[in-house]
């Protein structure tokens, strides 16, 4: 029997947070995550539909029809993508522009990984994120302060800091994201532009 994967869904959209805003992109959304954040925005960690390298193959290539993968980016986000990236072969990643995950930062990223999205969704100190990412990007709440104050004095200057402002029950703390943001400018705004636009 052909190993399986549960994969909350596979499409194809624009980036619409952090430095790759704006790219096309396939999405591949892992199902499964091994964290419980309060505040997860998200139920895509939880419900999932098994797939073998086969059909996520076939999903990818449906997704883009005649469009070149070299014009568009590839994004392994969840869930918690790094849980099962032993799917991953050539034939899934082989001629995108660009290969991207977002992880919360508490497993290793393999090395054929063009761009690292870390989301630390605990107060982990950037000496020990296991792979040095190109983008931090965290999510705005008070509560975290000393931890964001703690990457301002650690982070290298090449690694782009952003917050995203919190969602509940559909309103955003623009304000002291932003607020805070002025008062420390190396963090740069992250807005969800899928939601604001109505894309996935």
């Amino acid at each position: 029997m052909k190993k399986q994967y549960k994969i909350n869904e596979i499409f194809y959209s624009l980036q619409a947070e952090g430095g790759n805003c704006g790219v096309p992109s396939v999405f591949i959304r892992f199902s499964g995550c091994n964290l419980n954040c309060p505040w997860c925005d998200t139920k895509n960690h939880i419900y999932g539909t098994f797939y073998t390298l086969e059909d996520i193959k076939n999903e990818v290539d449906k997704c883009l029809g005649n469009i070149k993968r070299s014009d568009v980016n590839l994004v392994l986000t969840g869930g918690e993508p790094t849980l099962q990236l032993d799917l991953i072969n050539d034939k899934i990643i082989e001629g995108f522009n660009k290969i991207c995950i977002e992880t919360n930062g508490t497993k290793k990223v393999p090395s054929w990984v063009d761009f690292i999205t870390c989301s630390p969704k605990s107060d982990i100190p950037f000496e020990e994120f296991p792979s040095v990412p190109n983008e931090i990007k965290i999510v705005y709440e008070p509560t975290r302060e000393p931890y964001l104050l703690k990457l301002l004095s650690s982070v290298p200057a090449n690694i782009q800091l952003y917050l995203q402002p919190l969602e509940v029950n559909g309103k955003f703390n623009f304000e002291e994201t932003v607020s805070f943001i002025k008062k420390h400018p190396r963090f740069h705004l992250s807005l969800q532009y899928h939601k604001l636009i109505g894309i996935r």
